[in-house]
């Protein structure tokens, strides 16, 4: 059966432009030898090379075992491994689903559960994690970086070689690859609960890639943001539509980013807003303009914005997107209006809506609901979660827990966070881990994590505890138990003791009171008492 049997709806791009394996094979046909991919390596793919390491990593993926529709973890920094896993695994029709590197202990052990995989592809640095959780279906980790480290008893560990193959025919179909298969899934942060695992289709990521229209094929993509999230995802996934190339780094750098897109001929990269203040902290130089970069999308859009779209000599751009969506709204080069969003862009509708569901008039706040023209450009569900699932698609629409507010003119401007994530450095962070991590302190009774101002223009953890009958707290010794038990980004800032936490009628934490308090409180400043918290760095010594 050839896949040109696929049927869709008009309106749904066709298998040849969105799904992956077919896009890649497009690509590699119609220009072999131009550059897709560099690595801070210095490795660099063509497009032939590409498809021919996605097809052999595919055929490797096959002889372990892994077969179409088949879920697969991944566990790996951004470079070569992990784009040849992601491609590899699309081209035999199997799931993508990346883990952040960060995760530990409970957060981890309940992504591994509810994936359903049977392989994990790791970073050997992060092998000892296993150890300390149950692992449900989990049987075999291959080791792809780094030294593997003490074995796990229970798990198969296998080396690099598991991921190479000598066969370079593209790998055999159980069926037609269709646009509305699961391509990956990505894991929310977790707001009300656990982390949600983000069903997502080829129609989807090409639906959220498509929000990057002013790309062509000559621009060059900084991606610097991870593949376990869909800020590192879809600009790969926009350069490859376009027949552009990407510059793959693990993570953003302030002292190296524009070295970087001067080394690489960087055209166009993503700039969340506390990168932007980073960038701007930094002393003048008298070549500042005299770069290759022309486009840099911007999230969110401020004071920032304007200062960095003028200094630097960049188009500045904007949009909210959301991993179960795809860029509903998003703006024209350097729209001017501070705290927008962006326009309604064609396909989608929005509605802005109060608690039932019913519209709120123009200028008000209220959450903003999302539905699309196209079947599947969304997110289908959470996997293992048809309450979550249910909840967030009521009255047929997609419900995205934010607030907005919108102008006469169509202007949309975010207001709040409805769920109480927390944004810092990129990352959304779950309120309800947090809490739950800083309850199993035998001091703490009771605990609130909000959000507080930093002075980069994004949000820093804020840890309000209440204490047990004739306990103190040492913040410090706080911090340092709860280092082992998180990701580093989710390590609180600010500590704030309080007698008691501000609760509804029905016992729910008013955090909007605590916000509004904060201010005057008596905070604890981890980073004012001398102790910074940075992620750990993997080594990328491959190992084979």
């Amino acid at each position: 059966m050839a896949e040109a049997a696929v049927r869709t709806d008009l309106r749904m791009p066709a298998v040849a432009d969105c799904v992956l394996r077919a896009l890649l094979e497009g690509r590699a046909a119609a220009s072999p030898n131009k550059i897709f991919a560099l690595f801070a390596d210095g490795s660099s793919w063509t497009y032939r090379d590409t498809l021919d390491a996605a097809i052999r990593t595919g055929n490797a993926l096959r002889s372990l075992g892994v077969n179409q529709g088949d879920t697969v973890l991944s566990w790996l920094p951004n470079g070569p491994e992990a784009l040849r896993l992601w491609f590899g695994l699309n081209m035999l029709g199997a799931i993508y689903v990346p883990i952040n590197l960060a995760y530990r202990g409970a957060l981890l052990e309940h992504v591994v559960g509810i994936s359903g995989a049977k392989l994990l592809v790791i970073h050997g640095q992060l092998l000892e994690r296993l150890a300390e959780i149950e692992r449900a279906a989990l049987e075999t980790v291959v080791v792809a970086l780094g030294e593997a480290g003490e074995p796990v008893p229970g798990l198969t560990i296998r080396g690099p070689d598991a991921l190479r193959s000598d066969d370079g025919a593209a790998p055999p179909l159980l069926r037609p690859i269709a646009p509305w298969d699961t391509q990956a899934i990505i894991y929310t942060s977790g707001t009300s609960g656990p982390s949600k695992a983000v069903l997502s289709s080829y129609v989807h990521l090409h639906a959220t890639a498509s929000g990057l229209d002013y790309l062509t094929a000559d621009d060059r993509f900084l991606v610097n943001l991870p593949y376990f999230h869909v800020g590192g995802l879809f600009p790969t996934y926009a350069v490859l539509i376009k027949g552009g190339s990407i510059v793959v780094t693990e993570r953003f750098d302030t002292a190296s980013f524009w070295a970087t897109v001067r080394a690489h001929e960087v055209t166009t990269c993503i700039v969340l807003g506390s990168m932007a203040s980073f960038l701007l902290g930094q002393p003048a130089a008298a070549d500042e303009r005299h770069h290759p970069l022309r486009h840099v999308l911007m999230v969110p859009y401020g004071q920032p914005s304007f200062t960095f779209a003028e200094r630097f000599g960049c188009a500045v751009y904007t949009h909210f997107n959301m991993t179960e969506i795809s860029v509903p709204i998003r703006s024209g080069a350097n729209p001017g209006l501070p705290g927008v969003a962006g326009r309604k862009r064609p396909g989608v509708d929005l509605r802005i809506v109060d608690a039932n569901d019913c519209e709120v008039p123009v200028g008000e706040s209220g959450e903003l609901i999302v539905r699309t023209d196209c079947p599947w450009a969304m997110n289908h569900g959470y996997r293992d979660a048809p309450d979550a699932t249910a909840a967030a698609w009521r009255n047929g629409w997609f419900h995205t827990g934010d607030a907005f507010r919108v102008d006469a003119e169509g202007n949309y401007y975010f207001v709040d966070r409805l769920k109480d994530a927390i944004r810092r450095r990129g990352e959304n962070i779950s309120s309800f881990e947090v809490e739950a991590e800083l309850g199993a302190h035998p001091a703490i009774e009771d605990a609130a994590a909000i959000a507080y101002p930093s002075e980069h223009g994004e949000d820093e953890v804020l840890a309000v505890v209440t204490l047990r009958e004739g306990a103190r707290l040492d913040p410090l010794e706080l911090i340092h138990f709860l280092l082992p038990r998180m990701p580093a980004y989710m390590v609180p800032r600010f500590v704030w003791v309080v007698p008691e936490l501000p609760r509804t009628p029905t016992q729910k934490v008013q955090k909007a009171v605590l916000r509004s308090q904060a201010a005057q409180g008596e905070l604890w400043d981890r980073e004012a008492a001398g102790l910074r918290v940075k992620s750990e760095r993997l080594l990328s010594k491959r190992t084979g």
